[in-house]
């Protein structure tokens, strides 16, 4: 099966963070306009379904999921702490974005999609097992990446992080536990200040921090000899991608100087790693991009590379 789905849901547009926030339905606007172009008329679009209790307990303590959902206001905005943000929509819109990554990892696990993005907010790798942090409430890929091994009994499941900030609670979750691999390009230093190269480990840790000012061809150094090789090494029965697009050179958050065309190119080098190593199963969530211009062109960069196109 090659279908690429693209999984979404307009509840995840009702999350209001409020005027001036970073992190606001302005983005996946964005993005779905940019995907609605006839060029992306080949994805399956899909409706996302929310997460359950169980699959959120596979990485998030009980009572922190619990106190979460609680502390979603019925009117108005609240702070959850200094960046996160949540409006009485947002615990229906985390629920579906972490549900959405479990429902990627079903379609490629059962053959339904060969490659899924899932286009969601909430974005979720900064979320910790009982904290929230930098605008994620739950940490949606490695929700999923609990529940292709424990639902789906995968052995080995790697996540690839290349949004600019360290995804610091998906390390925390997943880099001491059996058959997960955590990689990750990030900004150094920056928020959350995590993502140390001392901290690696062979076959389960690899974080690659870069200067500001990185620019496109030193990123394609460190990624390719160090993230590819790394996770080639691994040999994953699935890649999970905490796709973040701040790394652009255009956004008002960081340091780099990415383009689009280099989100096109790493997206590119793990579809081949996925049809090599796994059967082409690859499910890919939105992290951050909070540039509108620069987010909606490095997302279709992105989702062509998925559909196996060539960038233009």
């Amino acid at each position: 099966m090659s279908q690429t789905w693209l999984i979404t849901h307009e509840a995840c547009l009702e999350h209001d963070t409020g005027p001036g926030h970073p992190e606001n339905a302005q983005r996946l606007r964005a993005i779905l306009r940019a995907l609605d172009d006839p060029e992306f008329s080949e994805l399956v679009r899909v409706d996302a379904t929310p997460a359950s209790r169980g699959q959120l307990e596979a990485v998030h303590d009980p009572d922190y999921i619990a106190a979460t959902l609680a502390a979603i206001p019925e009117q108005g905005r609240r702070s959850l702490d200094g960046d996160t943000v949540v409006s009485p929509a947002s615990g229906e819109a985390a629920l579906l974005a972490a549900g959405a990554v479990c429902q990627g990892v079903d379609a490629v696990v059962t053959g339904n999609a060969r490659r899924v993005f899932c286009a969601v907010r909430p974005p979720g790798h900064h979320a910790e097992p009982a904290e929230t942090m930098g605008f994620c409430l739950f940490n949606n890929v490695a929700v999923a990446a609990a529940h292709a091994r424990e639902h789906h009994g995968l052995p080995r499941v790697a996540v690839v992080d290349f949004d600019v900030h360290h995804g610091n609670g998906t390390e925390a979750m997943l880099a001491g536990r059996r058959g997960f691999m955590y990689a990750s390009t990030h900004q150094r230093p920056l928020f959350p200040g995590t993502g140390r190269r001392q901290d690696n480990r062979e076959d389960v840790l690899y974080n690659v921090p870069l200067i500001e000012g990185c620019d496109s061809e030193l990123f394609r150094e460190h990624f390719h000899n160090e993230i590819v090789n790394a996770v080639m090494r691994f040999d994953p029965d699935l890649i999970l991608v905490s796709a973040g697009f701040d790394a652009h050179g255009l956004d008002p958050l960081a340091g780099l100087e990415l383009t689009e065309a280099d989100f096109h190119w790493a997206t590119q080098e793990l579809t081949a790693i996925a049809d090599y190593a796994c059967g082409g199963r690859l499910v890919s969530v939105l992290e951050g991009g909070y540039h509108l211009d620069a987010l909606a062109a490095s997302v279709r960069a992105h989702v062509s590379a998925l559909l196996g196109r060539p960038y233009r």
